[in-house]
């Protein structure tokens, strides 16, 4: 029987298949290459290490811990299937999004760069009750968000590519952006949607509108968002960036109205649970010969 070479935070897996427990991916030493069918690569490690993957050959499965794969789609090879964790960080990426989006709101990064220097900020500041909210995605991440939302008071509505019930489509965006006052990316990065926020974009979104950006980094035209946050028409909440991390010098760190934060919205305490528990699922099926779940390259 074909092993699973998986990474030391997987080690607790009840799996039907033995496991190989690495600890460094990239010098993986005496692991027995031609007796290894299912890969977990290392979380959020570089894409190089992937490059790997060619030294195994009787290989069937890559199995990511990230729900992106973009980086990893070029590197896989023929006949191998690669599944994404669809699913693994939907929780703690949007709880991550609602904290952005009421830090920006609120002035609560404000009030913690004040404390050192005893300021006392009191101001009115917009809440998140009473706005209007455009999700743009309607997947697993753009509907938890939508539910954590939903208590907030607020006015949501989402785009996707495909229009149904409850979802516009996104030929619809040059009537809702400039309606939104609070816009949310939360679409996979693909030719589709690279810089879809780009000048054109953002010059349809509202006057001091909030842009929170929990996708991918390439969603967003870099250099478009710096010229409009610089001008003060638009505000910023980035998990993530393009490039990433940015530059020590880009001017985004220190610009008003930017919040970032170091692409963290998957890792979290609720991360090494849930993906226990794909992995094991998918370890079963693919134990069994069963139709593994999120195969993102057929």
């Amino acid at each position: 029987m074909l092993r699973a070479l998986v990474p030391p935070m997987l080690a607790g897996v009840s799996a039907d298949v033995p496991l190989t427990i690495y600890q460094d991916f990239a010098a993986l030493g005496d692991v027995p290459r031609d007796q290894i069918g299912f890969i977990v690569p290392p979380y959020m490690g570089p894409a190089a290490e992937l490059a790997v993957l060619t030294d195994f050959p009787n290989l069937e499965v890559v199995q990511l811990l990230t729900a992106g794969y973009d980086h990893a789609r070029p590197l896989i090879p023929a006949g191998v299937l690669l599944c994404n964790a669809a699913g693994v960080h939907d929780a703690s990426t949007a709880e991550l999004a609602l904290g952005l989006i009421i830090a920006s709101q609120r002035g609560i990064d404000e009030f913690a760069r004040a404390m050192p220097d005893a300021h006392w900020l009191h101001a009115s500041r917009p809440s998140l009750a009473d706005r209007r909210v455009l999700i743009i995605g309607a997947g697993g991440l753009g509907t938890a968000i939508r539910d954590r939302l939903a208590p907030f008071e607020v006015d949501v509505r989402t785009v996707a590519r495909n229009e149904r019930d409850g979802v516009w489509p996104t030929s619809a965006l040059p009537d809702l952006l400039p309606w939104a006052e609070i816009v949310i990316l939360a679409v996979p990065l693909s030719d589709e949607t690279k810089h879809m926020v780009d000048a054109a974009f953002l010059e349809q979104m509202a006057d001091g509108a909030l842009l929170v950006n929990m996708a991918r980094g390439p969603v967003v035209d870099t250099d478009a968002l710096t010229d409009h946050v610089a001008s003060g028409r638009v505000r910023a909440a980035l998990d993530v960036t393009d490039p990433e991390p940015l530059s020590n010098a880009h001017p985004l760190w220190r610009l008003p109205g930017v919040l970032i934060s170091p692409h963290v919205g998957g890792n979290s305490s609720a991360f090494v649970p849930r993906a226990q528990r794909l992995v094991t699922e998918q370890l079963g099926r693919w134990a069994s010969g069963a139709p593994l779940r999120n195969v993102v390259n057929q």
